[in-house]
């Protein structure tokens, strides 16, 4: 493994891949100071307010002269406003999708709307959360009374419990993502199943949220409320009666086979390090070029961390009206920062510092790899219902909780989820393969991780890591478990994005 890397010709740093300690060569320039693995260090003289530049982009500006040598990182970097060249469709190329008799496979839950899930799961979803003790002692009743053995292909009961649901206004934006969200996930194709729990008086009220998507009640679609039933103990027994009736039709799916086109990846990078713009977020975007090639979907989000980068975005958008979205809704963004008194910059967080990152462009700058390089079909706003095919963008927080969860929202039936420092996460009803940066935290947590990355500084190619992936995207598709789903990960990581004022 080299010592060090330089990513683009046009860059005045040189990116670290182990410590280097004073007097250390990266080619001819020795280091002035100790730098840590995955950081970087100046090659040239950078002169005050000068760019500092990694791929081939501006990641920052010096705040002090710096010599070639110095360690390159916040203590003398900053960032500030600057123009960039959106180029709306300048890049645009042919996208390549295979007929559909030489696309891959997997085992997958056929759903009568046409839809396939990569999962069997009965969902119990709340309108509030002073029904969501109820909701969890339903799931746990479920789950420990042992019944669920007698139908196989449930993969389990999950409660998906949440902090909101009152106290909002009714007619308000944080209402209509609640609506969203909630709507999202009883209609994810992994979930075969729902019961729906409620308090009574909550400004959620399920009739209303029932009436606004025409649904009516079903054996797999089931509501209950604590104060019309008689409280949370006949609550909880009524619950655990619906879904007993439930389960032997939900258990009636079979898994069949399904082409890769019926994949829809929801794209997450958490715990990011100097390594994740290099390895493991590259790799990814290998693997979605050959999804999108299968004529499956995308979503790329977290949308404070593509936050410098849109601009590589802006110019593979498919039509100029897909760009400018895009660019609404950063500078939607810039005013919401500016509205509670942050700034962009406020990510990346001190983790990701340790790391080697050290301002959000550069973040984002390695964030963006994980959408491959096929042209951007379309931008979707959070939990909207995702209806396009390829390479697709959902406005999301980058708080990876409450952005996979617009995302499951929006219909994907899988994850992947990047990582450098060693995020723990789990996304029920989607599985999440959990993709390592660097050989050393795969190592250290490698009962949480699915994929070791840190190979591609050993000379694997990202091509080559894109097809493991891939090729573990099927495998997950048609039931083979993941790291997280082993550890048990997934119903506390239901959150969904409360915008508003809580009254």
């Amino acid at each position: 493994m080299a010592r060090f890397i330089q990513l683009s010709a046009a860059d005045n740093i040189v990116l670290v891949t182990d410590p280097f300690n004073p007097g250390d060569l990266a080619g001819a320039v020795a280091a002035t100071a100790r730098i840590p693995r995955g950081h970087k260090m100046a090659m040239t003289a950078i002169g005050k307010d000068q760019p500092i530049v990694k791929y081939g982009q501006v990641i920052g500006f010096a705040r002090e002269p710096i010599a070639p040598g110095d360690w390159v990182h916040e203590h003398n970097v900053y960032i500030h406003t600057f123009e960039r060249n959106y180029m709306f469709g300048e890049g645009l190329k042919e996208t390549n999708v295979l007929p559909a008799a030489e696309r891959a496979t997997f085992l997958g839950y056929r759903r009568a709307d046409g839809k396939v899930g990569t999962r069997n799961y009965v969902a119990v979803l709340t309108s509030v959360n002073c029904s969501a003790s109820a909701a969890r002692f339903i799931a746990e009743e479920i789950n420990k009374s042992g019944i669920l053995k007698d139908y196989p292909n449930v993969d389990g009961v999950i409660s998906l419990v949440h902090g909101t649901g009152c106290g909002l206004d009714v007619n308000g934006e944080a209402h209509d993502l609640l609506k969203k969200t909630q709507w999202g996930f009883a209609t994810n194709p992994n979930v075969g199943g729902v019961l729906m729990v409620g308090l009574g008086c909550e400004v959620f009220q399920i009739p209303r949220w029932m009436k606004t998507y025409g649904v009516e009640e079903n054996i797999t679609f089931r509501t209950l409320t604590i104060q019309e039933t008689g409280g949370t103990r006949k609550t909880v027994e009524a619950g655990v009666r619906a879904i007993q009736e439930m389960l032997p039709v939900v258990n009636a799916h079979k898994r069949t086979p399904a082409p890769a086109s019926e994949l829809m990846l929801a794209l997450q990078c958490g715990g990011s390090d100097g390594y994740s713009g290099i390895t493991a977020n590259p790799a990814l975007g290998a693997a979605v070029d050959l999804l999108v090639e299968q004529g499956g979907t995308a979503i790329l989000s977290e949308t404070p961390e593509i936050y410098g980068a849109e601009h590589l975005l802006t110019r593979r958008a498919e039509s100029r009206a897909v760009g400018e979205k895009l660019v609404e809704r950063i500078r939607w963004w810039e005013d919401y920062t500016a509205r509670h008194n942050m700034e962009m910059n406020n990510n990346p967080s001190p983790g990701n510092k340790l790391g080697g990152l050290t301002t959000i462009l550069e973040k984002s700058l390695g964030a963006a790899a994980k959408g491959g390089s096929t042209n951007l079909r379309a931008v979707f706003e959070y939990a909207d219902t995702v209806d396009a095919k390829g390479l697709v963008f959902m406005d999301t927080p980058g708080y990876d909780p409450v952005s996979a969860t617009g995302q499951v929202a929006g219909g994907a039936n899988i994850l992947c989820f990047t990582t450098g420092r060693g995020s723990a996460f789990g996304c029920k009803p989607t599985p999440s393969i959990k993709l390592a940066s660097n050989s050393y935290i795969y190592e250290q947590m490698r009962e949480d991780m699915d994929i070791d990355c840190g190979d591609v500084l050993n000379g694997v190619s990202l091509e080559e890591k894109g097809r493991q992936i891939f090729d573990l995207i099927l495998r997950t598709a048609s039931g083979e478990r993941t790291r997280s789903e082993e550890l048990g990960y997934g119903d506390l990581e239901f959150v969904p994005w409360n915008i508003g004022a809580t009254m």
